[in-house]
């Protein structure tokens, strides 16, 4: 793991701080679904301060990606929110008694609580997802696919830059940092900046906690 600090001067004299870490492969942990039916590369997460044990009762927010190769059930996760991305492979849909969430095409982001009972459709074969989860109300969380290149605002908040198939070039206020491939950069921000995507495929993961 390796974590460093840039500080870069804002207009009016003011400066920006920002914390960058960047994981590797060798750092993500394994851990089993909630409901024992798969196994989670957990990337990056945070659990509460006072809890002295990280489980999914102290959870806040965690970042993971996951293989599925048989339908089956997704674990029963009250007060957590989730976002979901299909990476690998297609025709991913998610069943509910009231809804499907249709993730048959690749990078295609779908929202849903973690209360919603909801059962997998595989219909072209076994996919490996993203998933970036939050407890209600400790943070708001959003997941996109960076697939061209240009610029985009990152807000102040914890932002992950997954690089997911190959090297992942990026610009982060004029700095120039190679994300190699299926590692993940951790950039730590107390004010807004910019991200450029220069080349490559990556997803992009933001959680900003709330109060």
């Amino acid at each position: 793991m390796m974590c460093y600090y840039i500080r870069t001067h804002a207009s009016l004299g003011q400066s920006q701080h920002m914390k960058i870490t960047l994981l590797k492969p060798e750092d993500y942990t394994r851990s089993p679904w909630k409901n024992g039916g798969g196994i989670l590369t957990d990337i990056t997460g945070a659990h509460r301060a006072d809890s002295p044990v990280k489980d999914w009762d102290s959870l806040l927010w965690r970042f993971a990606s996951t293989p599925i190769v048989t339908p089956g059930p997704f674990s029963y996760m009250p007060g957590i929110d989730r976002l979901q991305m299909v990476v690998k492979g297609r025709g991913l849909v998610l069943k509910s008694p009231m809804q499907e969430f249709d993730e048959r095409e690749p990078f295609t982001t779908v929202r849903f609580t973690g209360e919603l009972e909801i059962v997998t459709a595989l219909e072209q074969g076994p996919v490996e997802v993203v998933n970036l989860m939050a407890r209600r109300g400790a943070a708001e969380i959003e997941l996109a696919a960076l697939r061209e290149p240009g610029e985009r605002p990152l807000s102040a908040g914890t932002h992950l830059v997954y690089a997911v198939s190959g090297d992942c070039s990026l610009r982060l206020n004029s700095e120039d940092i190679l994300v190699p491939d299926g590692s993940t950069l951790k950039v730590e921000l107390t004010e807004a900046s910019g991200l450029a995507l220069v080349s490559g495929l990556a997803v992009l993961a933001s959680i900003q906690p709330v109060g």
